[in-house]
């Protein structure tokens, strides 16, 4: 029963690898291999099921907790995506007439931050709705791509509302907010790294065409909401050990009320049915297979890597293969592994496979998003491995410097 279960899960993962080939979602094939084996587990099992019901409600706690958050975070930025608030406010600042190497350091600072507030997909969404229109050549068009995908990557890393990897590891327990906000400098370093070499043959004026239109009122008190609520997320934790995903319920239930009373005919729930949750039901699967390779004990096989390696030097690695791998079961394999590092490698794992993933365009959701939007004439897999060399030296540089930080810490 363990080797077809575990046949199982690699058909899973492997599902994951050639989406592209299958055209078949991941979520759906994830999804499927993950309740599969829990339920031939407890077959296999029966009738001495305790430990599997009580190992089954561990893994649906873990998963309910990340679900409910990402659900509440995802909420928040569609309704602000579907008013088109942060592109309308991008939009009024940017001057009609700019260069092109200052309009690749605008468009590195925006997706740094913007990504470490809302989920990677929608920055990213965001950043190629304000691109594609300029017109820019193939050529320049991709420095601009990688620059994004690159800063989406790196500006999650810091804020648990930025990326999931970052949040996973936070939830369990292995780093806290205030140590997780030493990775900002390391992962700025990184990002302006590769802007600056990107930049270099960069010339030229961009003409930004745009009508700038009244933002409503009641858009800019969401908008000013959401900004408050990852203020208090981390305020509450910091301060009271509030967890998270209790703040964001919290502050999701109070927009309800708040459209409810100021614009009743704002379909709220419209904003829950548009949110991705294809992603939602691929971490669901992706940590319900997971979850049964810790019950078969196969994670602590994980572990070798680290005694075959120095820690920094595994954490480098396992960076280089999210951008092969999914970060999600990178990253949950090593939590479940039971792998002891101390609070600065943490840090430096945190960094490398959250941006890890940026190294080649199929390795991150960023890097999807931006292909599919873009379109295969103008980004594909092989025009973007162009610039896999400056995109390993700015991983290099931050993954470094995010060592250096984590080191520092662990001698304090």
């Amino acid at each position: 029963m363990n080797t077809l279960l575990l046949i199982l899960i690699g058909l899973g993962f492997l599902s994951i690898v050639i989406e592209d080939l299958t055209h078949i979602n991941k979520a759906k094939t994830t999804l499927f291999f993950g309740s599969l084996v829990w339920l031939l587990y407890f077959i296999g099992q029966s009738p001495h099921t305790e430990e599997v019901h009580l190992a089954l409600n561990e893994n649906l706690l873990e998963i309910a907790t990340l679900w409910l958050f990402l659900l509440s975070a995802m909420t928040f930025v569609a309704y602000l995506n579907n008013r088109n608030l942060i592109s309308g406010i991008v939009l009024r600042l940017l001057p009609q007439k700019l260069s092109k190497r200052t309009l690749l350091f605008m468009t590195a600072h925006f997706a740094f931050v913007f990504s470490s507030l809302a989920d990677n997909v929608t920055s990213t969404l965001v950043c190629m709705s304000l691109l594609l229109p300029l017109n820019l050549s193939k050529s320049d068009f991709l420095r601009f791509a990688a620059v994004t995908v690159f800063g989406v990557n790196s500006g999650g890393v810091s804020l648990i509302t930025g990326d999931v990897t970052t949040l996973m590891v936070f939830m369990a327990d292995k780093v806290t907010i205030p140590n997780l906000l030493l990775l900002i400098v390391p992962a700025y370093f990184g990002l302006i790294a590769l802007t600056l070499v990107l930049g270099l043959k960069l010339e030229g004026d961009v003409i930004v065409e745009h009508e700038k239109k009244k933002i409503p009122g009641i858009d800019l008190i969401a908008g000013g909401q959401f900004l408050l609520t990852i203020v208090a997320i981390l305020a509450l934790n910091i301060m009271y050990d509030v967890p998270p995903v209790l703040t964001f319920l919290v502050s999701l239930g109070l927009l309800f009320l708040i459209m409810q009373f100021l614009n009743g005919d704002e379909d709220m729930m419209r904003n829950v049915r548009m949110i991705e949750f294809d992603a939602l039901l691929f971490f669901l699967g992706v940590l319900l297979m997971v979850g049964m390779l810790k019950q078969l004990g196969t994670l602590s096989n994980l572990s070798d890597l680290y005694t075959i390696m120095p820690t920094p030097i595994a954490n480098y690695v396992l960076g280089l293969l999210s951008s092969l791998v999914d970060n999600v079961p990178l990253t949950a394999a090593v939590l479940h592994s039971e792998v002891s590092m101390d609070d600065g490698n943490w840090l430096s794992l945190v960094y490398a496979v959250g941006v890890g993933g940026s190294l080649l365009i199929i390795g991150s959701a960023a890097g999807i998003i931006a292909m599919s939007k873009a379109g295969h004439e103008l980004l594909s897999f092989m025009s973007y491995a162009r610039f896999s060399g400056h995109l390993l030296l700015a991983y290099t540089i931050g993954f470094a410097a995010s060592w250096g930080v984590g080191h520092m810490l662990a001698l304090a």
